[in-house]
């Protein structure tokens, strides 16, 4: 898929999140890479699971008005990574959606096994 429809994607799957969600996230960059920086080539025979999103910042329930500002806390989707563990463009499309959300999930203060259980 090209960058410029992975791009369009994940900005309609951003506009379809309920005003409720939408209107709680501020000051959030969605950013999107190829590839984890620190990932090993599949040459390297180190297989692991694919690192599909992250969120980089302080959740919102960690933030205080004392806290200097840091700059935008941002999320990055790894588009080559979701491409790799899809056949098709409709399963590229879900799994964006629960990249999104995940990574949206961890903005909102929730940890991996709360995220489990949603």
């Amino acid at each position: 898929m090209k960058r410029e429809h992975f791009v369009k994607v994940v900005e309609e799957t951003l506009d379809s999140l309920p005003q409720e969600f939408r209107c709680r996230i501020r000051n959030v960059a969605v950013l999107v890479e190829d590839f984890p920086p620190n990932q090993p080539s599949p040459k390297s025979g180190k297989q692991r699971r694919l690192l599909l999103g992250l969120f980089h910042g302080v959740p919102t329930t960690k933030k205080s008005v004392f806290d200097l500002p840091t700059g935008p806390d941002h999320i990055v989707l790894y588009q080559k990574n979701i491409e790799a563990v899809c056949s098709n463009e409709t399963e590229v499309r879900e799994q964006i959606r629960l990249t999104v959300i995940h990574e949206l999930g961890h903005y909102f203060g929730m940890n991996e096994n709360q995220l489990k259980d949603v």
